[in-house]
């Protein structure tokens, strides 16, 4: 399994740049992250550079109802379709940043969930050959204001009530394999587990997701699709910390001032 991250880092060597992370070491890389990236032969310190995001989505995909526990609970009936709805690119933010809830925004939820990372670009793809077009998988928070989302009845405000500044910090790696047969994603919220499931519990894994939406719509590398969420999600109370954690992947950070 190989880590890749994105950095800033200040001094001769400033501006942004991208490497394998090695324990606590990244080695820097140059070129195309989705096309042979090569190592420039130099190596530097996680402590002294500030985490960037791991990649530049042109989109992302997220999903609604596609854990199994949720549909049991909430008695939503298995889709026949990807239920799903867009997180515009003011929305990211990398692990470590602040992110401001702003007051339009009212009560504020957080939602763990799983980003698969597209690597090449795919469209009409069939599900035997979607699994090529995947390159790893992130952490992702799918931050939602409640209140907005559900404040008319005519409509149901998805883009608004999830597409605020910050509202998708996702990171702080895209790792190139993970076991989704035995992989637990876990949420905190200043430290307390909050969500802890499955990921062999979706409804539709991952190369069903990226072979069913690049049918009509291109996914070009870099673009996420955010699998979807399971129990517990809950609010985040001003100041917060909420952690979003896969084991093989690392720990998403992010405070909500």
């Amino acid at each position: 399994m190989t880590r890749w991250i994105g950095f800033t880092r200040q001094g001769q060597h400033g501006g942004q740049g991208f490497g394998r992370l090695d324990g606590d070491t990244i080695e820097v890389c140059a070129g195309d992250l989705f096309a042979e990236p090569s190592p420039t032969g130099e190596r530097v310190a996680l402590a002294d550079v500030t985490i960037a995001l791991p990649c530049r989505p042109s989109k992302i995909i997220a999903l609604w109802n596609n854990f199994h526990a949720v549909a049991e609970k909430q008695g939503l009936a298995v889709p026949a379709a990807p239920l799903i709805f867009i997180k515009p690119p003011n929305s990211y933010a990398p692990s470590g940043a602040a992110i401001a809830l702003p007051e339009a925004a009212g009560r504020v939820l957080y939602e763990g969930e799983l980003g698969v990372v597209i690597g090449r670009r795919a469209r009409d793809v069939g599900e035997d050959e979607a699994a090529a077009h995947i390159f790893g998988y992130t952490c992702l928070n799918d931050v939602t204001a409640l209140a907005i989302l559900k404040a008319d009845d005519s409509f149901a405000q998805w883009t608004r009530s999830k597409g605020f500044d910050g509202f998708c910090p996702f990171g702080p790696v895209i790792a190139t394999d993970l076991d989704l047969a035995t992989a637990t994603l876990r949420t905190l919220v200043n430290g307390r587990e909050r969500q802890s499931y499955p990921l062999a519990d979706m409804m539709m894994p991952p190369a069903r997701l990226v072979s069913m939406l690049s049918q009509g719509m291109t996914l070009e590398p870099g673009d996420i699709i955010a699998c979807g969420t399971s129990l517990g999600a809950g609010p985040i109370p001003k100041g917060a910390t909420v952690e979003v954690v896969v084991d093989d992947i690392g720990t998403l950070a992010n405070r909500f001032e």
